[in-house]
């Protein structure tokens, strides 16, 4: 996201340098790759690893039940840690 507005801000100084057509083609030029779906795909996925790293929530493993009703879940990294 930020390179994106570093390459409107970039257009925007290169546009208004070379004229307004120039601002013009150098702006739609950036409209495209913004909205294209290659683009989208990368931000989504982007996001949801940034998003991974930063989770507060530890992922849970049933260790194991107690009765059918009560299971143990326990944080991977505690798992890890009993199994090494």
């Amino acid at each position: 996201m930020m390179r994106l507005l570093i390459g409107v801000a970039a257009g925007y100084v290169l546009g208004t340098k070379a004229g307004r057509a120039r601002y013009e083609q150098i702006s739609r030029a950036a409209k495209a790759v913004a909205a294209s779906p290659a683009t989208k795909k990368v931000l989504d996925v982007s996001r949801q690893k940034l998003a991974d790293s930063l989770s507060t929530q530890p992922k849970l493993e049933p260790m194991r039940p107690i009765n059918e009703e009560t299971t143990i879940l326990v944080p991977q990294d505690q798992l890890k840690k009993r199994r090494s």
